[in-house]
């Protein structure tokens, strides 16, 4: 992410491009979602994995799988907040409590629920890195046609951000192909935790 007040190099033949005011605080709010976002997820699996495994105890090397990614992408978000001096959001304690009963009720209630939780979660985070990465590659081609140069962070992050939501897409994927449809009841489930995830983000983004 471009640091604030950025100077233009003496050696360098463009002038380095500075974000807006706006730009700055999109980028914040992106990141403080980022990691609450991912917060969320590692909880999930926390919690999720112990009551599943007793049934399904083939699903552990999958589970661990999805739940390193996880783990590596909230430790990305924790880097970038720290050195962009970015607050998390203050309501953290309730997505914490959130997550860890999502993820036990669904585990709780057997492999298709589980695998439909982590669908559904994974749709509404994909749709939502998404839209970072338009906006965010938006910026750097206007950037370049005014003729500046792109600060290679501002690249670095939008290659950050397409790693990870490949990484969430490719969970989505393991869990359609573990029967999430075929959870019971499948739409409301699903609806419900769709719903709740873009209401997250709402209020991660201004709280």
């Amino acid at each position: 992410m471009p640091q604030r007040g950025m100077q233009t190099a003496p050696d360098q033949k463009k002038p380095l491009a500075q974000l807006s005011q706006d730009q700055r605080e999109f980028l914040d709010r992106a990141l403080r979602v980022n990691q609450a976002g991912e917060l969320a997820a590692t909880l999930i699996y926390t919690a999720q994995t112990p009551p599943l495994l007793q049934s399904h105890p083939n699903l552990r090397s999958l589970m661990k799988h999805m739940y390193d990614q996880e783990a590596g992408h909230f430790a990305t978000f924790n880097k970038l907040l720290a050195k962009h001096r970015v607050r998390p959001t203050a309501m953290y304690p309730v997505w914490k409590a959130a997550a860890s009963i999502l993820g036990w009720s669904t585990g709780v209630m057997g492999r298709e629920a589980s695998m439909a939780c982590t669908e559904a979660v994974e749709t509404e985070i994909g749709n939502h890195y998404n839209g970072q990465v338009r906006e965010l590659f938006r910026w750097m081609q206007e950037i370049k046609s005014r003729g500046e140069e792109v600060d290679p962070e501002l690249e670095e992050l939008i290659n950050t951000l397409k790693r990870i939501r490949d990484e969430e897409l490719e969970h989505l994927d393991h869990a359609v192909e573990n029967d999430a449809k075929q959870a019971q009841p499948y739409a409301p489930l699903t609806n419900v935790i769709r719903y709740g995830c873009r209401g997250a983000i709402w209020i991660s983004e201004r709280v």
